[in-house]
């Protein structure tokens, strides 16, 4: 079959390549018209899972939406934000906000539109704090007396020193580009930047519309490096301007190709799938350099040979591996479709792609690119340096063989102290984690964190049987010990709930006295302040905070962090109180953002320790079925296992975090690990059958494939190390983790792998061997 390819190729070189031309045309426009970033969040979580189900029902329910929180400080003035200037900026931010197509109709909170709970001779009066700017001091002096004497809004929307305010605006539901928003939001706050004033822009939207900033600017800006170190390494390996350029154009028509399906078939653009063109062009080199490799070699062995003959040996004998490196590769990126993670399973399959692709161009465009460009022009090294490097790998074979049982022994041993270090992985799906601390969304987060109750939002509901049980005091006296309680604790906050509406009504209903700063002790007198705040208020407010049965009670938590154990901790915490208290005859649920944010994190976990079995599984089938020796499978898999849980134990070790994108390390590893293995397995077979004996095939096989897996290893590193530029940590983390991999990887397979093959004397690569007599 590969003959015949080879041929019909050789005889038609010109015709293939503009082929290849034109299809890779045809993706370009596909990318250029159709490519779009998606960075909310929602979109990354599976639709049909329970809990997100649940908290999507409950944001209906309670209209939980997530807000762009914008921040003004003001420290030039002795007053802060207490002065006409500002608060006019603060009126004028306020309401171009309101005015966004993406933000909720009266959703806009801030000192403009807040609400002021008052007693009077009359009862009770909810109105703005002002009706029209204050302009005189005396007018400024009076808001800032009413602001602090009402915790509803002083502490909350204005810091408690008066130097800076908020302005939150909550979206619409539905499908908002965060990016426009983000965008949008810079537009109206960037005339104010200049003044006195400071202005911080945070929330989930703002994270997720500065990452949709971010990521162009962070592909171009690695794309660029790669490439340039890539044909820099390759050129150093090949020796050859046509090799080098040859190989490139695999590795950059397999990403164009794998780019221009997925936008083809209205796939978007994830955070993690900006690393598909840098995995791509740091993975699409293997093949090539096998191949091109193997080809110098033999120019240098018998350069006489015709051209025609030197391309059809290349394919002939390196086929086979290439064919079986790519499909393992794949298999370990298509090992993440069992993710629930929805941009996970889009990088493992079209990643996968890309590996195919490269297969493919590998095959087909560098030998009809050769028949057109000729055969590379080499330099032929002097005898002396061929023999330094065959010295090399000799005495590379002679030192595992000999200490083969070492080998495996202080790999178990490694091994073992590399699972405890992964035993102290954790992990996280915090967004802020992305950016570095100079990033203008991690300054305004910290601000905002410092000052305020802090932008990431959990929220708990209390879920009763019986109607009017939230009237009760009891229950709502327990949480509002639940929440002082949680308030006590460094990340979070503040909380927010119906005990804060009751507390205040009650209050400004007895003369502002602070004794009666508290839930009324009565049913009724619960039920006759919540009927005169609706009549005199908004009914609306209530309706985020109780539903209409008064069955479920709703407790927003602000918190000072989005991470994942944190989360957990003040879940924890939750639901330990309710189990001690009279809470523990209702069901405790939560929803939101920072909830399912933790959800998510589990999944992650999840599809790692399963995309990792499956890997390993399907890769050791996958070899055992090629080399049809279970053998074969075993010493495949080991380095690449060994490899995962080095990888594991130094995240462990080092504190680094498992997410979204680090993730993705086992299946890369177990993709690319296994290319090495496959090129040694098949020269040891290669050289076995033929009847070499085992020091022999040892020599041969190492000397052969070890050039090139070396060379391979060295090139992918190189690429994989350019993440280490990322605007993004986590992506900086996994350019040295992986890169760590491959290191490990190449290092196990040139002593684990050989040790094994020594030790077990497998019969698909010795079952033709010379006597073995003379083999020391």
């Amino acid at each position: 079959m590969i003959d015949k390819i080879t041929d019909w190729v050789l005889k038609f070189p010109k015709t293939v390549l503009i082929i290849i031309l034109i299809i890779t045309a045809f993706f370009t426009f596909q990318i250029y018209d159709n490519a779009r970033l998606e960075t909310n969040l929602d979109k990354y979580k599976p639709d049909d899972h329970p809990e997100f189900v649940a908290s999507e029902e409950y944001e209906d329910l309670f209209g939980i939406n997530d807000a762009v929180i914008v921040a003004v400080e003001n420290n030039s003035n002795p007053n802060g934000v207490y002065n006409a200037e500002t608060l006019k900026m603060i009126d004028q931010i306020s309401l171009a906000l309101e005015k966004l197509p993406e933000v909720a109709k009266g959703d806009v909170k801030s000192l403009t539109t807040a609400d002021n709970i008052k007693g009077s001779e009359f009862g009770l009066e909810v109105d703005p704090f002002y009706q029209k700017l204050p302009k005189s001091q005396a007018e400024i002096d009076q808001l800032r007396e009413d602001v602090e004497a009402n915790k509803m809004v002083g502490g909350r929307i204005v810091a408690e020193d008066g130097s800076s305010a908020l302005i939150m605006a909550e979206l619409k539901a539905g499908e908002i580009d965060r990016l426009e928003l983000y965008q949008k939001v810079q537009e109206i706050v960037k005339p104010y930047r200049s003044g006195s004033a400071k202005i911080y822009i945070a929330g989930q939207p703002v994270v997720e519309g500065t990452l949709a900033h971010l990521m162009p600017q962070d592909m171009q800006k690695m794309i660029p490096i790669v490439i340039f170190i890539i044909l820099f390494v390759l050129f150093l390996t090949l020796h050859s301007f046509k090799s080098t350029l040859l190989t490139m154009l695999v590795v950059l028509f397999s990403t164009i190709w794998a780019f221009g399906l997925m936008s083809y078939l209205g796939i978007p653009i994830y955070a993690v799938s900006t690393m598909i063109p840098v995995m791509l062009i740091a993975l699409g080199v293997a093949d090539g350099i096998h191949l091109l490799s193997h080809l110098n070699q033999e120019i240098k062995a018998r350069p006489e040979r015709d051209k025609l003959e030197l391309i059809k040996d290349m394919q002939q004998q390196l086929w086979k591996p290439v064919v079986m490196t790519s499909i393992t590769t794949a298999a370990g990126f298509l090992s993440l479709l069992t993710s629930d993670v929805l941009p996970i399973r889009y990088f493992g399959l079209f990643t996968a792609v890309g590996v195919i692709s490269a297969m493919f161009f590998s095959l087909i465009m560098i030998p009809a690119g050769l028949k057109v460009l000729g055969l590379p022009n080499l330099k032929i090294k002097k005898k002396e340096q061929q023999a330094a490097d065959r010295k090399f790998f000799h005495k590379l074979s002679q030192f595992v063989r000999t200490r083969r049982r070492a080998v495996v022994i202080i790999t178990i041993i490694l091994t073992i102290i590399a699972a405890y270090g992964a035993s102290n992985i954790w992990i996280d799906s915090s967004m802020l984690n992305k950016f570095t601390e100079d990033e203008e969304i991690s300054q305004a987060d910290n601000f905002i964190n410092q000052n305020f109750g802090g932008t990431t939002q959990l929220n708990l509901i209390f879920k009763a049987e019986e109607n009017d049980t939230f009237k009760e005091p009891e229950y709502l006296k327990d949480v509002w010990e639940l929440q002082n309680q949680l308030e006590e604790r460094e990340l979070i906050g503040t909380t927010y709930s119906l005990n804060d509406y009751l507390r205040r009504i009650n209050k400004v209903m007895n003369e502002d006295q602070e004794e009666f700063n508290r839930v009324p002790d009565s049913r009724d007198l619960v039920a006759q302040y919540l009927l005169l705040y609706s009549m005199s208020g908004d009914p609306e407010d209530l309706d985020r905070l109780i539903d209409y049965d008064y069955r479920q009670l709703h407790v927003q938590l602000s918190l000072k962090t989005d991470r994942t154990q944190e989360i957990k901790s003040i879940i924890a915490e939750i639901e330990d109180f309710a189990a001690n208290s009279s809470l523990k005859e209702f069901e405790v649920e939560f929803a939101g953002s920072a909830y399912t944010n933790m959800i998510f994190s589990g999944l992650i976990l999840e599809g790692q320790v399963l995309s990792l079995a499956i890997s390993l599984v399907g890769v050791f089938l996958l070899l055992s079925l090629l080399f049809k020796s279970f053998a074969a499978g075993l010493i495949g898999v080991l380095p690449i296992a060994v490899t995962a849980v080095v990888n594991f134990g130094l995240m462990g070790g080092l504190g680094v975090s498992l997410n979204t994108t680090t993730a993705l390390i086992s299946s890369i590893a177990v993709g690319m690990g296994i290319d090495y293995a496959i090129h040694l397995l098949s020269r040891y077979q290669y050289y076995g059958i033929r009847g070499f004996n085992k020091a022999e095939t040892a020599d041969k096989a190492i000397n052969l494939s070890g050039r090139a897996i070396t060379f391979n290893a060295v090139v992918v590193i190189a690429g994989f190390m350019v993440l280490t530029f990322s605007e993004f940590p986590p992506n900086r983390e996994l350019g040295w983790l992986v890169s760590t991999a491959l290191f490990v990887s190449l290092i196990g397979t040139l002593t684990l792998a050989v040790a094994l093959i020594d030790i077990m004397e497998p019969k698909f690569i010795f079952n033709k061997r010379k006597d073995d007599q003379n083999e020391e």
